[in-house]
């Protein structure tokens, strides 16, 4: 965690000016409901459910991955899994809407007339179109213009591949102290500025943008449907240089922590957002082959003992490509 006393404290480090995050590796949220989570972001919004896990800081709920095809960083929409949460709020200190690329400007007719049709309400206007899922959670999805993102696109029979989402462009967010959360993007994750109110963190891979819009009035409550952090992405082989950087920086933060399938360092922001960076190995597919990836629960080795504990409390979620045509 940042330290609010030492945040206007932060300082360059030198040593690592050559370090870059590439964009954001997965965004995490949190569901009330696992099975109409599930419906949603893959039935309509046609992503991949890569992995069914567990929270590792609480065994006895869901951790749902929904990706591209491959379960690549970049793509990585997660959800913590609190059956029966009530609806949260976003507000000061949080992250509320998910950005995602798409190949044209003909793809916002595409989703228009798909959200239509299964009758989800949305929004469309010349550049974007923006709806919310079944608990509220804001998604926008924009033309992706003149960027060198290779596209990170899941198979869905009712879906082209033309006009499916391409992996994140960014996220909006609400700050507490936007001076002090923009300074420690600048100046300790070397984000560059767009405008007044984004900013992009973009490495040799990927890129994506954080964009501060003004706060509302209410107080903002975590629950089903809100952003619980924001995950930025870098290498395995840069991972621990963030660490030693962002200490060095005077960023409190927690130890690198081993996640089965990436490894994360943790820490708030001046303006309330929790941040994470992770990196982007070994990955979904290191003991599931891809064909296979979201069929069964995945346990890290030191959980995997409590196994019939663990799946005894968990709602059965079937395959949602069972009966599929195409790719599994």
């Amino acid at each position: 965690m940042l330290d609010p006393e030492k945040a206007d404290t932060m300082i360059e480090d030198s040593a690592a000016t050559d370090l870059r995050l590439d964009g954001i590796n997965h965004v995490t949220a949190v569901t009330g409901d696992a099975p109409r989570n599930v419906d949603f972001y893959t039935g309509v919004l046609g992503l991949r459910l890569v992995t069914k896990t567990v929270n590792q800081d609480d065994p006895t709920v869901y951790h749902l991955f929904y990706a591209d095809e491959h379960g690549s960083p970049g793509a990585d929409m997660t959800f913590f899994e609190y059956p029966g949460a009530a609806g949260g709020r976003a507000g000061a200190g949080m992250a509320y809407r998910v950005i995602w690329r798409l190949a044209s400007a003909d793809a916002l007719s595409f989703w228009h007339e798909r959200l239509s049709g299964l009758g989800v309400e949305h929004q469309l206007t010349r550049d974007s179109l923006v709806l919310a899922d079944h608990e509220g959670l804001e998604h926008e999805l924009v033309p992706a213009g003149d960027v060198p993102d290779a596209p990170l696109c899941a198979f869905h029979p009712d879906i082209p591949s033309e006009h499916a989402l391409l992996g994140f462009a960014g996220v909006r967010a609400y700050s507490l102290s936007e001076p002090r959360g923009r300074a420690l993007l600048e100046l300790v994750l070397h984000a560059e500025a767009i405008d007044e109110s984004t900013l992009e963190l973009r490495g040799l891979n990927r890129g994506a943008t954080i964009s501060f819009d003004a706060p509302p009035r209410e107080r903002g409550t975590p629950g089903a449907g809100t952003i619980h952090h924001v995950a930025w992405g870098t290498t395995v082989a840069e991972h621990p240089l963030w660490h030693e950087h962002l200490q060095r920086s005077g960023v409190q933060t927690t130890p690198i922590i081993d996640r089965h399938f990436f490894h994360s360092i943790y820490f708030r922001e001046p303006g309330g957002i929790l941040y994470e960076i992770a990196d982007d190995g070994p990955g979904f597919a290191h003991e599931v082959p891809v064909a296979d990836l979201g069929r069964r629960v995945v346990l890290p080795p030191w959980l995997e003992s409590r196994r019939p504990e663990i799946e005894a409390r968990l709602t059965p979620l079937p395959d949602p490509r069972e009966g599929w045509p195409g790719p599994r």
